[in-house]
């Protein structure tokens, strides 16, 4: 374990670097008021992983796994104080290929063309990595902490991946919430609505990092959530703070076609979702453009047992009038599994 500071040997940082007049951002740490924080690397599954640690080590763990392109940085520091001060320990971390994890620069953009070709003819999709490996990464990152169990918490991707940790790991899977998580039935919409992505534009050239920015902040706008937006300044603000930690499109890029094939690869998932027994949360939003309100329904249907909320006016976002209630569905999968049979 490396704590406090050393950065991954591959992968661009802009620490100290001025992005269209905005300062430096000083180490990020989130700005959770808890008695312990430790931030680190490991070694797990074969790659190196950058996580942040909240809260006392002797309390129960709640694993946030963030979605496609997302850092450490997603998640918002009040719903990480929610956490902790409701006496859990809370694990943040980048997943590989993105923020200060091993990233798999030499492979480069994905070949598209070799991707659908692959899969209208049945056969894999030529990807680095799947979303299995990603759940596996999940799981060694509780190894190399001495974790045995954790609540698991996943977005979007992340909720993907949170369902393979569930499946292929449920004795390490003390309860699961999911929010804006697909269930991969192949007989559902892959996506909710395209249209919202007419005005976002093409992406910028590699290098151009005030575009990637802008791009990022148009992309951010059109997922927001209709019902509690979030202000331009506000999103500007963040992706500025993200690309200053850590810059690498083709790795955003990488992520996002993995996330897709998993979706659309999602036979799998969605055949054994049945097989998940733990207390199960799942959140899903009205105006969620990208994950239809039917896939969240069929979600929670396919999992016996499980807490159905769903949210008018939430997009595909975490905004900030709706932590309360995003603390409030991941507590409630925790309570449950206080008095859950545990999987042996």
């Amino acid at each position: 374990m490396i704590v406090d500071g050393q950065i991954p040997e591959n992968g661009q940082n802009l620490n100290g670097t001025e992005i269209d007049g905005t300062p430096p951002i000083e180490e990020w740490t989130s700005s959770a008021s808890t008695r312990e924080y430790e931030t680190g690397f490991v070694q797990a599954n074969g790659i190196t992983i950058a996580y942040e640690s909240f809260g006392l080590k002797d309390q129960e763990t709640i694993l946030l796994i963030a979605g496609t392109g997302s850092q450490v940085t997603f998640w918002p520091p009040e719903l990480i104080n929610g956490l902790v001060q409701s006496g859990y320990r809370v694990i943040t971390f980048d997943n590989r290929d993105v923020g200060l994890s091993t990233k798999f620069t030499s492979i480069g953009y994905p070949d598209s063309t070799a991707i659908t070709e692959a899969l209208q003819e049945g056969r894999p999709a030529p990807i680095p990595y799947t979303l299995r490996d990603m759940a596996n990464d999940t799981v060694g990152l509780l190894d190399a902490l001495n974790i045995q169990k954790a609540h698991i918490v996943g977005v979007s991707m992340g909720g993907n991946i949170a369902q393979l940790v569930a499946i292929d790991h449920p004795v390490r899977t003390l309860s699961l919430t999911l929010i804006a998580s697909d269930s991969g039935n192949p007989a559902l919409a892959d996506v909710a609505g395209l249209e919202v992505f007419v005005e976002v534009g093409a992406p910028p050239a590699e290098g151009d990092i005030s575009g990637f920015v802008e791009y990022q902040v148009n992309i951010s706008k059109a997922l927001g959530s209709p019902g509690y937006p979030t202000d331009e300044e506000t999103l500007r603000k963040f992706w500025v703070r993200d690309v200053q930690r850590s810059y690498e499109p083709a790795g955003l890029t990488r992520q996002a076609t993995v996330s897709l094939v998993g979706s659309l690869e999602g036979d799998y998932r969605y055949s054994n979702l049945k097989n998940i027994k733990m207390p199960t949360v799942v959140l899903q939003g009205t105006d969620d453009p990208l994950v239809p309100v039917e896939s969240g329904q069929d979600l929670a249907a396919n999992i016996e047992g499980t807490d159905l909320y769903i949210i008018p006016g939430l997009g595909h976002d975490l905004p900030m009038q709706l932590i309360p209630s995003f603390i409030d569905a991941i507590i409630t999968a925790a309570t449950r599994a206080a008095t859950a049979p545990q999987i042996q």
